[in-house]
């Protein structure tokens, strides 16, 4: 398995012979503005794209964790139907799947609990976006567990802080390789919505037998964990080993399940 983080939230994986893209943001630097009620006025994203976005448009399948515009973006539609067209395989979770066509796709699956595509099994894992009302209003967000003949298994657990979901996905699945999205967005109010470096360390505190990929980082104005700070406290724990930090357009290789 190769693990190239993007930007943001944004993958491309290569597993099981077949390139898998997730949650692609394709916006130019600044193109956005900031969060509403964010605790910065800095223009989203704050980071441009560390490769074009036409060499990211043509993978064999596309993965969608929720629909927010930081993990589906317009620039992403458009480009994705231009270079592959309408009948790109798209997975997306319950509910998302009419908004997503409006963007003019027509080959879409939602994943309520597990399927099988060309030989690898998706399963989906629930999180929680945040606490109390505002992680309500943030609304319902998955994650996705890869299998594969001889491929370490995968955990991508979304935007969802540190809870019970977690948990209950890691438990099931026992997965060699999480992606954990770690940087600490938050509003003006409240807890944050996605992991923090806290969060990051329960994680491998609870799931020792998975190497942990964060991302979700330095690119969105209202996420204030920055690598540096996870970087300090991974060293400060002890778990240099156990934790990847990748830097947008790096790429991670992780060997064969045997």
């Amino acid at each position: 398995m190769k693990l190239t983080l993007i930007r943001n939230a944004t993958l491309r994986i290569e597993y099981g012979g077949l390139i898998w893209l997730i949650d692609p943001m394709f916006a130019e630097q600044g193109a956005n503005p900031p969060i509403s009620n964010s605790p910065n006025d800095k223009r989203n994203p704050l980071v441009p794209l560390p490769v074009s976005a036409e060499s990211l448009s043509t993978p064999d399948v596309l993965i969608l964790t929720h629909l927010h515009p930081d993990h589906w973006d317009a620039p992403a539609a458009s480009a994705l139907l231009a270079a592959r067209g309408a009948e790109l395989p798209v997975f997306c979770q319950p509910g998302d799947q009419e908004r997503i066509a409006e963007s003019g796709f027509a080959n879409i699956r939602e994943i309520e609990d597990s399927c099988i595509y060309q030989g690898v099994k998706i399963s989906r894992t629930s999180g929680q976006h945040g606490t109390g009302e505002i992680g309500q209003a943030m609304g319902r967000v998955s994650g996705f567990v890869f299998e594969a003949e001889g491929e370490p298994k995968l955990y991508l657990a979304g935007d969802t802080i540190w809870c019970d979901d977690v948990a209950e996905a890691l438990d099931r699945h026992r997965p060699d390789v999480t992606v954990v999205h770690a940087g600490g967005a938050r509003f003006r109010e409240g807890d944050a919505i996605i992991m923090d470096d806290a969060d990051v360390i329960r994680t491998t505190e609870h799931a020792p037998y998975t190497r942990i990929v964060a991302v979700h980082m330095e690119a969105i104005n209202h996420c204030l964990t920055l690598r540096a700070d996870l970087a300090q406290t991974v060293r400060t724990q002890g778990l240099d080993k156990r934790i990847d930090i990748p830097a947008d357009g790096e790429t991670l290789s992780f060997a064969p399940v045997r």
